[in-house]
């Protein structure tokens, strides 16, 4: 069956660094659009970064310049490199498949948004403060 299982969160400094995993199976990830997506106390969930079929990718404006996603495909997984933490960055953190439900070009393109995932991890916790 299909599952994604997320790893790599904890308690970590602002300034600090994490690197999280996505790990992938019942299907080949690259043939898929993988994002990741946040969800903090009292907030909706958002996505913060997701990347496409042919490894293009995109963030949201307040992780630009500090946050990296990658795919390793030997591994089946997709990554999260998380630089220059701030404790705004404090969240449960997802990972998601895009749906081809609808077959389109859009399946294979980033962004996407929630509702248009098929699976979801069962999230990471990632807590930045002193």
């Amino acid at each position: 069956q299909v599952q994604l299982v997320e790893s790599g969160g904890g308690l970590v400094q602002p300034g600090g660094s994490l690197r999280l995993s996505c790990a992938a199976s019942g299907f080949t990830l690259d043939n898929y659009v993988i994002g990741w997506f946040r969800q903090a106390p009292g907030k909706e969930r958002e996505e913060v970064s997701c990347i496409s079929v042919s490894d293009d990718y995109t963030h949201t404006e307040s992780v630009k310049g500090r946050f990296t996603i990658s795919r390793d495909n030997a591994k089946n997984t997709v990554y999260l490199q998380m630089n220059s933490l701030k404790p705004e960055d404090t969240a449960v953190y997802y990972c998601a498949r895009r749906s081809h439900y609808s077959r389109s070009y859009y399946s294979r393109r980033c962004p996407f948004e929630a509702f248009l995932a098929d699976y979801w991890g069962q999230g990471t916790q990632v807590t930045v403060s002193s």
